[in-house]
């Protein structure tokens, strides 16, 4: 087996990746992570950006909300490294993906984009539905 995942959820998931930690061969690696970010709260994270970008200018630039994910998950203290592309004129972000968030972490990105934009005025989807 070249590679593979169990999610720990029960005593018997438990039990199998001990089993497979103990057969395993010397130099396989083992890597444990948190929960990864829920189907709801990504579409919660999209709805969010695309009201960031429908709603503010950033510095007179109006950003998509691709663009506000970059800009939302540097303001969380993630790793940001740039690095120029390969004609010499411009930067790659080689930055965390958000995909790779986990719940807590996610949680803490859609806390950041509803204080942002809370501060600039941003009225979010959730909102103008309780209106």
């Amino acid at each position: 087996m070249s590679r593979a995942t169990i999610i720990l959820t029960n005593e018997d998931t438990r039990k199998r990746a001990a089993s497979w930690c103990l057969k395993a061969p010397v130099g396989c690696r083992v890597e444990f992570k948190e929960a990864k970010r829920t189907n709801d709260q990504n579409a919660l994270m999209w709805a969010s950006l695309t009201e960031l970008a429908r709603q503010i200018e950033w510095h007179g630039v109006k950003l998509s909300a691709d663009d506000w994910k970059l800009v939302l998950m540097a303001g969380l203290n993630q790793e940001m490294r740039l690095v120029p592309n390969i004609e010499g004129n411009g930067f790659v972000n080689l930055g965390r993906s958000s995909s790779d968030l986990s719940k807590a972490e996610m949680g803490d990105l859609i806390e950041l984009i509803f204080a942002f934009g809370a501060k600039r005025g941003v009225v979010f989807q959730e909102q103008r539905e309780a209106a």
